[in-house]
């Protein structure tokens, strides 16, 4: 199952053209607010220009890339952890995926109305981060409540550590720090897992910027004092750039003086927050990337192709992207020694080239 990142942000920041863009699939883009309700859900290739390299080398006949998936969500406002304009319903929404990328708006158009009447992206980022932090306030007090309750009837270790967490978490929300800037402890962290909380979940700022903007910087200003991970990205543009055809594209950013879709670049930085990383497997049949989590071993890799794969697992076949495509083929891989085997004790790496041997 894809991972999902929820686009979230205030109402007219240009949240569904960005989804709608992302994924070339059309959503209800109307100038007012609320005309998201329900969760438009898109899967999006995850960009590695090393499939093709690989695909190219191993005379591959298909290339499957690896995807996550994004949500978009209708516009939250002010007063949404008390139910203002349907909140509870879109913070349940975003409570059901794995990170966020908020929108935040920095461009200036006269014919775009901003809820508040005013362009602050700074401003409105604090609007919907307390939003999401009098959510968590919300669920963190409800159970601190009901542990004491539990807790009378006799105190258990899990009880204890559970209290402790929950007390830690409120203690910051109420001080102004996300619950993701928090350190926290193997103990800490799994029973706050269960409560799927809002400002615990890795997001990153996406700044809706002009074309003028994008090519001279002066967005920067306005999110200078904005904490956290920037993507900046120019929605209209991207929106323009979906319906070209590669050549075409190409030459668009060219003459916007940009190398890379705002696009690609942050569906790489999404699928980076979220702690991700990508192995591959090549051959005549197909090329394709893999997702893991950053820290896993190779039998858990080796489970994301098969769940048999974990379980009969005896040693991965490993070769280095880099060196790889130095060598030139696989068996010219092994002859150099720049095909290492593996364990089950070795922590995979972005880019392993891998080939697992696998038991009955």
């Amino acid at each position: 199952m894809a991972l999902q990142i929820g686009i979230v942000g205030l109402p007219n920041v240009g949240k569904s053209t960005l989804f709608s863009a992302i994924t070339k699939k059309q959503v209800d883009c109307a100038n007012y607010p609320f005309c998201t309700i329900d969760p438009n859900v898109g899967v999006v290739e995850v960009p590695d220009p090393r499939l093709a390299v690989l695909a190219k080398i191993s005379n591959t006949k298909k290339i499957i890339p690896t995807v996550i998936e994004f949500v978009d969500i209708a516009g939250l406002v002010k007063g949404a952890s008390e139910g203002q304009g349907l909140g509870n319903k879109f913070l349940a929404n975003i409570r059901e995926t794995d990170a966020i990328a908020q929108v935040v708006r920095a461009f200036d158009d006269s014919n775009i109305l901003h809820v508040d009447g005013s362009i602050n992206p700074v401003r409105d980022a604090e609007t919907i981060n307390t939003e999401l932090a009098l959510a968590d306030l919300d669920i963190l007090t409800k159970r601190a409540s009901n542990i004491e309750k539990q807790m009378k009837s006799g105190k258990t270790k899990d009880l204890e550590n559970e209290f402790a967490a929950v007390n830690k978490a409120i203690t910051n929300l109420n001080g102004g720090t996300m619950l993701r800037d928090v350190e926290w402890t193997d103990d800490e962290r799994v029973p706050l897992r269960l409560l799927q909380l809002l400002t615990m979940k890795p997001m990153l700022y996406v700044v809706n910027v002009s074309e003028a903007q994008l090519g001279d910087g002066s967005w920067k200003e306005r999110v200078k004092d904005l904490k956290g991970r920037i993507v900046p990205v120019c929605v209209k543009m991207e929106a323009d750039l979906s319906t070209m055809s590669p050549e075409e594209k190409k030459e668009y950013l060219e003459m916007a003086g940009q190398t890379h879709s705002g696009l690609d670049v942050l569906i790489t930085e999404a699928y980076d927050v979220l702690g991700l990383i990508t192995f591959l497997t090549t051959g005549e049949i197909e090329t394709r990337a893999w997702t893991t989590v950053k820290g896993s071993t190779a039998p858990q890799a080796a489970g994301k192709i098969h769940t048999d794969f974990e379980k009969n697992f005896i040693r991965a076949e490993i070769t280095p992207y880099k060196d790889y495509v130095e060598c030139g083929s696989e068996a010219a891989c092994r002859e150099k020694g720049k095909t290492r085997i593996e364990g089950k004790e070795y922590i995979m790496q972005d880019g392993d080239v891998c080939y697992f041997r696998i038991g009955a």
